[in-house]
């Protein structure tokens, strides 16, 4: 039996869409769906997300402010409770502080000239955006279509370096799903674009290619029998993670996971990414080795981000930052700076 806390409706919203077609997020479940097995996870997170929301409403009392401190990084890695979700992303990613030093910002953006070109590059991947989330359908009341293409619009318009590219929109779609803001939505993507990921979305995309690279350095470091087999089989990084990094892990793993990741990612910035991608590597070390040729590398690099080793999200956030051992920034910088004057040099 399952103690209640009338307090926290959010937690029991989620348990109702168990056996639903789709989860609270609007997603729509595969066919092949377990629910038994989903069931069973869920039944034991929901302990979990209870003792992190009774944490979590003591340590903000009612209050619509946090400071960064080791105690809320370490509550940030043990999950953010959903309906704060919004607020703590905002804060401790510096959304909140841009956003109230420029007022009406946003808005002058979405009033201001369009550049055609993009405005049509973002309408064509509009219903290519979700289409297994009702909420992003044409036919959805109120259609997140409509708040997706403002908040891409105004971005393409506001960093103009970076205009649109594909990723961006799925980016953006989760940010709306979370926030259910269209302002604020528009304010995290500008901290994820413009200080999280080192330019990942630039047109020559240097700062996605060079972390690919850095990922296999530090593969090399970390598990080395996988490097070893890449690099026998001519199979290159970008093959086999290009996904991971533009997408942020969407529609790759669980949405509940990617979320988990995002808490991280907000506060601890884009070294989380290098901690997860090494976390399914070498978790899943042995599998991967299996493979005797090229595509079969390739399926297993899709295998792995399958199954209950990523659903188990608590678990698996547990792992990311034991698996790998340690990761400092100065060792990514300095990987950073080696691969991106490879990278250079290769023209």
């Amino acid at each position: 039996t399952m103690t209640f806390f009338p307090e926290f409706p959010q937690l029991y919203k989620n348990s109702f869409f168990l056996f639903y077609r789709v989860d609270p997020y609007g997603f729509e479940r595969p066919d092949d769906f377990d629910y038994a097995s989903y069931e069973a996870f869920f039944s034991r997170y929901l302990v979990v997300l209870t003792r992190r929301a009774i944490k979590w409403s003591k340590l903000l009392k009612g209050k619509n402010s946090i400071q960064k401190s080791l105690k809320v990084k370490r509550y940030i890695r043990k999950g953010i409770p959903n309906e704060h979700r919004a607020l703590i992303w905002m804060i401790v990613s510096g959304a909140q502080t841009n956003m109230e030093q420029n007022p009406g910002y946003y808005h002058r953006l979405l009033e201001g000239e369009k550049n055609d070109k993009l405005v049509e590059a973002i309408k064509t991947d509009m219903n290519r955006t979700f289409p297994d989330n009702i909420k992003f359908r044409r036919t959805a009341d109120p259609c997140l279509q409509h708040t997706l293409y403002n908040v891409l619009v105004a971005y393409g318009h506001h960093n103009k370096a970076v205009g649109y590219c594909q990723g961006m929109n799925f980016i953006a779609g989760y940010l709306i799903l979370i926030t259910k803001n269209e302002e604020e939505s528009f304010w995290l993507l500008d901290a994820l674009i413009g200080r999280i990921l080192p330019d990942y979305y630039s047109p020559a995309m240097m700062g996605l290619k060079t972390d690919q690279e850095v990922l296999g350095e530090l593969v090399k470091l970390k598990v080395p029998a996988v490097a070893e087999l890449m690099e026998r089989h001519g199979v290159m990084w970008t093959l086999v993670v290009s996904r991971w990094f533009i997408c942020l892990f969407i529609d790759i793993l669980p949405v509940e996971t990617v979320l988990r990741i995002w808490d991280c990612l907000f506060y601890e910035g884009s070294k989380i990414i290098f901690r997860v991608a090494l976390t399914l590597i070498k978790q899943h070390q042995a599998f991967i080795l299996e493979a005797t040729n090229f595509p079969d590398i390739c399926d297993k690099f899709k295998q792995i981000t399958k199954g209950t080793f990523v659903t188990e999200c608590h678990t698996f956030m547990q792992k990311i930052f034991t698996e790998p051992g340690t990761l400092s920034m100065t060792t990514i910088d300095k990987l950073r700076e080696t691969c991106r004057e490879k990278l250079l040099s290769q023209g």
